[in-house]
């Protein structure tokens, strides 16, 4: 059984930094995509970071420059990097694989941008 534990949320003042990490359990195989998605009161999830198999990245217009994504597969982790925090980045994280038959979904991590 396959299982993505995040970890990393919580409570920073804009301007500040959060590195978000996203661990799997069991055996996916093919994997497409690791991504990050955010979903605030209100709003529809929406796509932050994603890193697609062979490397390249892509990134919300919103977070460019301040948001990098990375993985590490020797340890099944998905990490993302998070600087220059603003208020607009206030949300539940969730970290998302996907391979070419199912996606895969953490439970999320609550970030919080607040002085």
């Amino acid at each position: 059984q396959v299982q993505l534990v995040e970890s990393g949320g919580g409570l920073v003042q804009p301007g500040g930094s959060l590195n978000l990490s996203c661990t799997f359990s069991g055996s996916i195989f093919s994997i497409t995509t690791m991504d990050w998605y955010r979903q605030a009161p209100g709003n529809q999830r929406e796509l932050v970071a994603q890193t697609i198999s062979g490397g390249s990245t892509n990134y919300a217009d919103s977070v460019k420059g301040r948001f990098t994504i990375s993985r590490d597969n020797a340890k099944n982790t998905v990490y993302l990097q998070m600087n220059n925090l603003k208020r607009d980045d206030t949300a539940v994280y969730y970290c998302h694989i996907g391979n070419p038959w199912t996606h895969y979904w953490g439970q999320g991590t609550q970030v919080t941008v607040s002085s």
